[in-house]
């Protein structure tokens, strides 16, 4: 048997399972901003058509699975096994977009990690041979997540400067054995890191050093360095966040500003737009993956992207009882070309 585990955190997948496909798609605020040319659908209505913010979360991944599908030429019936989550009570976004699809059913929740912990996933079962094609999906929807979260909107609260904007997107890729695609070099699984931050406000600060602790474990366990990569970027940390993950590699002596962004940062123009710190939620990592970064790939303009996703792994009720939150962030190195 094969040993493909590497260090205290990383698997390695050296049968260089490809992205087939990949879809992003958004909504009118994402539609207006910096990356709107790689969306593959961007609606005005925040509804998309549907009688709920919850139903239009689901229609969001449906529309990402759809589109992702058309550009492979695939059926639902050509996938073993499809991992989707997002951030509503029991991932209800995921599982009632894809009850019609007939396509065996992983649940997740990351939080906002889990775009890389569905691609993981997706990767894993595919380089074990355990499916031939799987599908990761993952979503967010603004009004949704601030329904549950925070305050209904019509409410009106006054959101602080560290606040941050839920994207209303989804993202799809579609995995599986080809010779000339991006492929899944690698993955290093996070640990929960929780440094006792309360404030439902402050994501970035929150998540922050989870993001921090699994780079520092993904460079350990596979001997690499930031230069290794052409791109690194975490999910959705926002302005404060990203400059904490600075300031942290700093003090170690290490520079990574050069190949470092964040999604968050990335999906917004954060003067023009008011999304104040930037942008959060599960599709916000998702849609900039599976629309902008991996055109760069496809298209040559990166040859090597690490993709860390950041999770915040609370819930109202542990909010209501004052528990702190507990952050995640998982990485998945991506390579331009397949075998």
């Amino acid at each position: 048997m094969k040993n493909l585990h590497r260090g205290k955190q990383s698997v390695l997948f050296d049968e260089k399972p490809a992205i087939l496909a990949h879809s992003a798609v958004g909504g009118k605020r994402e539609g207006a901003g910096p990356l709107r040319r790689y969306f593959d659908y961007t609606s005005d209505d925040t509804k998309f058509g549907q009688k709920s913010w919850e139903k239009a979360e689901s229609r969001l991944q449906e529309l990402a699975l759809e589109k992702a599908r058309s550009k492979a030429g695939l059926r639902n019936s050509d996938f073993d096994v499809l991992f989707a989550g997002d951030l509503l009570n029991q991932c209800i976004s995921s599982s009632f977009a894809v009850r019609e699809t007939r396509i065996p059913f992983l649940g997740l929740y990351g939080a906002c990690s889990t775009m890389a912990e569905s691609l993981t996933l997706a990767a894993s079962a595919v380089n074990a041979g355990y499916a031939r094609r799987a599908a990761a999906l993952t979503s967010s929807h603004f009004a949704s997540a601030e329904r549950q979260y925070r305050y209904p909107l019509g409410y009106g609260g006054q959101r602080t400067p560290t606040a941050q904007w839920t994207v209303t997107g989804a993202g799809c890729c579609l995995v599986g054995r080809a010779d000339a695609a991006p492929w899944v070099q690698a993955a290093t699984i996070g640990r929960i890191v929780d440094l006792g931050i309360r404030d439902a406000n402050n994501m970035g600060a929150a998540m922050a050093p989870a993001a921090y602790d699994t780079l520092r474990a993904h460079f350990d366990d596979l001997s690499l360095a930031p230069e290794d990569y052409d791109l690194i970027v975490t999910g959705d940390l926002g302005e404060l966040g990203k400059e904490i993950v600075l300031d942290a590699f700093r003090r170690d002596g290490v520079g990574i500003g050069g190949v470092y962004n964040d999604c968050g940062t990335m999906i917004f123009d954060l003067q023009k737009q008011d999304v104040h710190a930037g942008g959060s939620g599960c599709g916000c990592g998702a849609s900039v993956l599976c629309g902008y970064l991996l055109t760069q790939l496809e298209t040559g303009k990166l040859r090597n992207l690490l993709f860390c996703a950041t999770g915040a792994l609370m819930s109202p009720v542990s909010t209501w009882q004052g528990e702190s939150i507990p952050a995640i962030c998982h990485a998945v190195a991506i390579q331009a070309k397949g075998r």
